[in-house]
């Protein structure tokens, strides 16, 4: 009578309290989650593989609109048909298109930079007038910084900050098992031109002829071996910009 009142739970409850077989499948239940802690396998640091590829494509002298119109729009349609891709990130910006497309959790590195390159070389008729050929950087998910280094000083000025930062570049790269060293900020040295345009219209010369004079300087050239004794001596002709 009373295991009338028991629905199908308590009835399948009440049998269990009152069997012999429950220890045993109690021990066994432990038994196996042991046996399963044990076997098993463990990382301390596990290798998960995730490909992911960065994709530049630069286009000098559009707007960011022109180039996500022209550029990153169709790229996207492009990449988004290759098998295994989850996700696509592009940004555009003045001059340049940016996309990294990171494929599924154990899809196959190798395979998967292998399918976007022929995906991009067989569609490189669709590059449009004015864009140069995709650049593709493959990256990985162990590609984290680890260290990062701040430079600053009331003293010296962003190019000499710059200067300084590769200089301890150098050292760094020459440290066991170091994979890249990237530097962010600073002033590049560059040199700005001011044309004269009296004098250039006095020689009857243009800024193209200005910009291909100083390219020409910027340079330097073998010009041959000459042979003395037992010495050798390789000849250049030409030299880099030092000063304005």
């Amino acid at each position: 009578m009373k295991n009338e009142q028991y629905g199908l739970a308590g009835r399948l409850a009440h049998g269990f309290i009152n069997s012999k077989l429950t220890p045993l499948i109690v021990a066994a239940s432990i038994l196996l989650g042991v046996g399963a802690v044990l076997l098993l396998p463990r990382e301390e640091e596990p290798q998960i593989i995730v490909p992911m590829i960065d994709i530049f494509v630069q286009m000098p002298g559009a707007s960011a609109r022109e180039v996500e119109e022209r550029v990153t729009k169709p790229m996207e349609k492009l990449l988004w048909e290759i098998p295994g891709v989850e996700y696509i990130y592009s940004t555009s910006s003045p001059g340049m298109a940016m996309a990294i497309v990171r494929f599924k959790v154990g899809e196959d590195e190798e395979r998967s930079i292998v399918k976007l390159n022929q995906k991009m070389y067989a569609n490189f008729d669709l590059i449009p007038p004015g864009a140069t050929p995709p650049l593709v950087k493959p990256r990985s998910i162990d590609d984290v910084p680890i260290l990062a280094l701040t430079l600053h000083s009331s003293r010296y000025g962003d190019a000499e900050l710059r200067q300084m930062a590769a200089q301890l570049t150098d050292v760094v790269k020459q440290t066991p098992d170091v994979s890249e060293v990237r530097i962010l900020g600073g002033q590049k040295r560059e040199l700005k031109v001011t044309l004269d345009t009296g004098r250039l219209a006095a020689y009857q010369l243009g800024p193209m002829d200005v910009a291909g004079a100083i390219q020409m300087r910027n340079q330097t050239l073998p010009a041959g071996r000459v042979a003395s004794g037992n010495r050798e001596l390789v000849l250049e002709a030409g030299d880099f910009l030092r000063d304005a």
